[in-house]
């Protein structure tokens, strides 16, 4: 278990350091709305973290990551209801809690390699 636990934490990072990638330098929302190619991008590796997240809790419903259940719900949004996901809230997810999220992954991706 503890195997498949590091192994989803190391899909999440990589997916942030991708979303990272992908966001215009300056973090500037008028650039990443022209940039329909890294909103996909973004949109992708927000799936991955979100399955990611659905998998370790499937191996231990109790495992620590804050916002756990909206990480999955939008990812189920952004699978399932593509319309339902406005670019707006993509953004405030990558430039509010993305940041958090790294930070709370690196910590327990030591606990659990």
């Amino acid at each position: 278990m503890r195997h498949e636990i590091a192994t989803c934490l190391a899909d999440i990072k990589q997916a942030i350091i991708e979303i990272n990638q992908f966001l215009p330098e300056k973090k500037d929302f008028l650039q990443f709305q022209k940039d329909i190619k890294a909103k996909r991008e973004i949109e992708r590796n927000i799936e991955i973290i979100g399955e990611a997240v659905k998998r370790i809790l499937k191996s231990q419903p109790d495992f620590p990551i804050t916002n756990a259940k909206k990480i999955i719900d939008t990812r189920n949004r952004i699978s399932h209801g593509c319309d339902s996901v406005s670019e707006d809230i993509i953004w405030a997810i990558v430039i509010r809690e993305i940041p958090k999220l790294d930070e709370e992954v690196s910590r327990l991706f030591e606990q659990y390699k």
